[in-house]
């Protein structure tokens, strides 16, 4: 399988986009999140606590900090403001997508293969829309999931294509957990090098 991120110019486009309301909140806040070198995971509105409008973004190497979160938060509220797409008052909740995260990219399925993932499809493949399994690959067309919910008589393996992805999401593993904290450990300490070398030009 090849690796989607060789393919990608610019930003990655997401395979799973908001409808109604949430698509045009998404759509005022993107760019701005692109500008600061952010990538939008999903926009969901939800009925708790009144309205609360939820954001889940990341950083392009996938970290996402409490400090992030506020940076984020203070960029859209004033776009959110002037363009006022949501009727009513509401809370704005900026966060990471977590380690169990929804997969809505196509370099996701490519970063996260090996790990368990439940998944729904807008159309029938193999009898049903429902999967849960192991990525066993990723290409530019769909990802194969090596099944852990098999029914009799149904195949072990399946191809689903992004064309048919309706929704996607990691399931909360110990090997999952292991995975998550040890990249995040290397991009922040990336990150800090990175810090630490701007300090030093700067002398």
């Amino acid at each position: 399988m090849s690796d989607t991120n060789a393919a990608v110019t610019g930003p990655e486009p997401r395979l799973i986009v908001e409808q109604g309301l949430d698509r045009r909140v998404a759509e005022i806040i993107e760019p701005v999140l692109e500008a600061m070198d952010f990538r939008l995971v999903r926009v969901r509105l939800m009925n708790q606590n009144g309205q609360t409008l939820q954001v889940m973004a990341e950083r392009n190497d996938g970290t996402m900090t409490v400090v992030d979160c506020e940076a984020v938060s203070m960029a859209i509220s004033p776009v959110l403001d002037v363009d006022d797409p949501i009727p009513g008052a509401y809370h704005l909740e900026v966060s990471s997508p977590g380690i169990d995260r929804p997969l809505v990219r196509r370099s996701d399925f490519v970063r996260w293969q090996g790990h368990i993932v439940k998944c729904e499809t807008s159309v029938m493949l193999d009898g049903r829309k429902r999967f849960r399994g192991r990525i066993a690959g990723a290409d530019e067309n769909g990802f194969t999931v090596e099944r852990t919910d098999i029914a009799y008589g149904e195949s072990p393996v399946v191809i689903v294509p992004f064309t048919a992805l309706a929704e996607a999401k990691l399931i909360l593993t110990d090997d999952l957990i292991r995975e998550a904290l040890q990249a995040d450990k290397k991009a922040r300490e990336a990150a800090n090098q990175n810090d630490e070398t701007d300090e030093t030009d700067s002398i």
